[in-house]
């Protein structure tokens, strides 16, 4: 762990992270000097991930869509930190479906693990983030949160709703020195990616290659955009969005020949 990296002396909770994106979150902040608590339901993954990153990492069992796991989360790392200076709500998910095939419940599932588990874990960092004079959230959004996408109407609800809260809460806790941003991944090759339905994996196969970057994006891509919202560099931002997905929004592809 570095000593003068870009998050030297900050600690820095991350959920969902003990695989995945989240996981390439925690190692690149560790490399930029901060203590960094890995979040995650999966404790034997989290242990090991934090075993393997060393230094002052620890691993806190959470799920998010429990407002008291997160209270009793936070409350663990001041005690042994004095605080909290970044939080990164990346924990999220949801299976695709049309509205008129998915149930109640699946679709309650998304909505509080997409949106109460973040809105629980801003509510309940706050004062932590306050007793160390400000801080940074960075949340986890998709490009989902910025445009409509067909047969994911809850996940996609969810994540307008994390771009809206972000830009919501940034105008709240600026007062109180806390920062808030949004960083929006397209597709990523991870093992959620990887373990999908082969017709699924074509459908984005043949998505990435009609990007403007033909390729799907890496953990540690998205990864260095949240560092850089988590870090000091980004002490003029808040309330924006920061979008990381090879152009694949940008606008609809036409072939120039």
């Amino acid at each position: 762990m570095s000593e003068n990296g870009r998050l030297a002396g900050k600690v820095a909770l991350i959920t969902g992270a003990a695989q995945g994106l989240g996981e390439a979150i925690a190692r690149n902040f560790a490399h930029h000097g901060a203590t960094v608590i890995v979040a995650d339901i999966q404790v034997e993954k989290g242990e090991a991930v934090v075993r393997d990153i060393g230094g002052q990492a620890m691993f806190s069992p959470l799920n998010v869509r429990d407002i008291a796991e997160w209270e009793n989360a936070i409350s663990a790392i001041t005690n042994r930190h004095g605080g909290l200076d970044i939080l990164v709500n990346n924990a999220g998910g949801g299976a695709g479906g049309r509205i008129d095939t998915e149930t109640p419940e699946q679709h309650m599932f998304i909505v509080t693990l997409n949106l109460t588990g973040v809105w629980s874990g801003i509510r309940s960092a706050i004062p932590a983030m306050v007793s160390r004079g400000g801080g940074s959230i960075v949340n986890i959004s998709s490009i989902d949160g910025l445009v409509g996408v067909s047969g994911l109407s809850t996940y996609t609800a969810t994540k307008f709703a994390v771009t809206g809260l972000t830009r919501s809460l940034a105008l709240e806790l600026g007062d109180r020195g806390i920062r808030v941003n949004s960083v929006h991944p397209g597709i990523i090759d991870n093992e959620r990616v990887r373990s999908t339905l082969p017709e699924v994996l074509v459908r984005l196969n043949r998505a990435v290659a009609r990007q403007p970057i033909p390729r799907m994006g890496r953990p540690e891509e998205i990864a260095n955009a949240v560092l850089f919202f988590a870090s000091d560099e980004s002490s003029y931002c808040t309330g924006t969005s920061l979008v990381v997905d090879g152009g694949h929004i940008a606008g609809p592809y036409r072939d120039p020949t």
